[in-house]
């Protein structure tokens, strides 16, 4: 009986210790070969664009000023501009998103409505070829020397799917964040998350693509995905030791095997 039960109790805890989670799994940015691949696409889902830029649902910040102190009223009360001026620091302390409610979405048919302008077609444009077309508008009531615009995205939305502390759509008021700052937002991933098979859902101009991408490789940092886009999509999938139930670091994998054990001896001698 002996014999046996130091037998099990050594497959026990072989069996266990392979279920730990590895520091190379969970360490991001290291030096790995360069044979071990950084990502692999997966697949492309055609729709119409161009050139990804401005999409339906994206929040676009829009600021117009000229020498026409008039014109300039009109626009602040069109644009939400005063209600940012009293409103934007609290919203921003609060983690508001205060373009949401200051800026312009962009609707189904692709426009935006700006004073005095009505709709302006914006959608598969970029920021620049957007300003550029206001400003042409524009010239019809302005001198071009007299008149300045500035349109940039209201903040980087993205979401955080799987292994995640936090779960679900984020916006970061920044014109520019990187992948881990995104991670970072979501409260970083659970010790079980695949690090090295990070799905990314990315719009491109021919569709939306999808890629595994190593947060554990260095190399992350040259490459084109370590900036988030807007509508960026990240899913982090589970280790298999998620599934075997085992634990997560020795410590916990050596209580879950002497509670194992104990159990197998408590059924031992009351057969005995």
């Amino acid at each position: 009986m002996r014999i046996i039960l130091t037998a099990f109790f050594g497959c026990l805890l072989l069996w266990l210790a392979g279920s730990c989670v590895p520091n190379k799994r969970v360490i991001y940015m290291q030096e790995l070969g360069s044979e071990d691949p950084l990502y692999r696409e997966l697949q492309t889902v055609p729709y119409r664009s161009e050139d990804y830029f401005l999409q339906y649902n994206d929040v676009v910040d829009i600021q117009i000023r000229t020498t026409s102190p008039e014109l300039n009223a009109l626009f602040e009360v069109g644009t939400g501009q005063q209600g940012m001026n009293m409103a934007g620091g609290q919203g921003l302390m609060n983690g508001g998103d205060i373009f949401f409610m200051t800026g312009f979405t962009v609707s189904e048919d692709g426009v935006v409505e700006l004073p005095l302008l009505g709709e302006v077609a914006i959608l598969g444009l970029t920021t620049q070829q957007a300003k550029e077309l206001i400003e042409e508008r524009l010239t019809e009531y302005v001198n071009r020397d007299d008149l300045y615009v500035r349109v940039r995205l209201g903040g980087i939305r993205f979401s955080a799917l799987g292994e995640f502390v936090r779960n679900g759509n984020f916006t970061i008021l920044q014109n520019q964040i990187t992948i881990y700052q995104a991670i970072a937002h979501a409260g970083d991933m659970t010790p079980v998350a695949k690090r090295n098979e990070v799905v990314l859902v990315r719009q491109y101009p021919e569709g939306t693509k999808s890629f595994r991408i190593n947060l554990n490789d260095k190399r992350i940092l040259e490459s084109e995905f370590f900036f988030i886009r807007p509508n960026d999509m990240l899913y982090a999938e589970p280790m298999k030791v998620r599934e075997l139930g085992t634990g997560v670091n020795f410590v916990q994998t050596f209580q879950l095997a002497v509670t194992t054990l104990s159990a197998v001896l408590l059924v031992l001698n009351a057969i005995n």
